[in-house]
């Protein structure tokens, strides 16, 4: 099937590299575009224009702009059907995946900040995710169920969460819990996981040359 390119906004060593990972699962065509946030490139009036948060992931696809890393997952696996990353409408799978989809940025990262800052949360009626030790029991909860978050079915919202899994059990911000590494394993050694991750290290080695 024939799609427009993307344009990908991207920097490596970045929450964007889940979303190099996922291009990869589509096998997509697109157009990289590389920020050095070292060189803080995406704080130039340039990238401001595109995305004002000054954030990656990003990505353009013909006049639409897709920014927040669920909603550019999101984007993505439903332009690219045939790879079936994302359960269509009517799949009594596509609710519980969007369920995890959106878990990750109104539970899992505002949870992840304020352990990080060391902050107590806000009070329950006013806390997006209660607190920390409910939200990682809620994820490791599903993780028990199968191995992937839709049980014996690989989406894209297991690219998503492997990515971040992995990135924030290596900065101790996540417990390495036995079920946690299990997932992530199983993630991270897919093929495609593995080429994204090799073009990001040789891209970090350029960048820093």
């Amino acid at each position: 099937m024939n799609h427009p390119r993307v344009t990908f906004f991207h920097s490596p060593q970045s929450r964007s590299a889940g979303t190099r990972a996922l291009l990869e699962e589509l096998g997509a065509d697109y157009d990289l575009h590389v920020l050095s946030l070292k060189a803080g490139e995406q704080r130039q009036p340039a990238y401001l224009a595109i995305n004002p948060m000054g954030k990656v992931p990003a990505i353009l696809h013909g006049d639409a702009l897709i920014t927040e890393q669920p909603a550019v997952f999101m984007y993505l696996a439903d332009l690219y059907p045939e790879a079936k990353l994302a359960p269509p409408i009517g799949d009594p799978l596509r609710g519980p995946y969007l369920r995890w989809m959106v878990f990750y940025g109104s539970c899992f990262e505002p949870a992840l900040v304020d352990k990080s800052m060391q902050r107590e949360p806000a009070p329950p009626a006013t806390s997006p995710y209660g607190d920390f030790d409910t939200m990682l029991k809620t994820l490791t909860d599903q993780l028990e169920n199968g191995p992937y978050l839709l049980g014996d079915t690989f989406s894209a919202a297991d690219v998503l969460w492997g990515t971040a899994l992995n990135w924030t059990t290596m900065f101790k911000l996540v417990p390495e819990l036995p079920v946690i590494r299990a997932y992530i394993d199983r993630v991270v050694s897919r093929p495609a996981m593995q080429r994204a991750a090799a073009k990001d290290a040789e891209l970090a080695v350029t960048l820093a040359a």
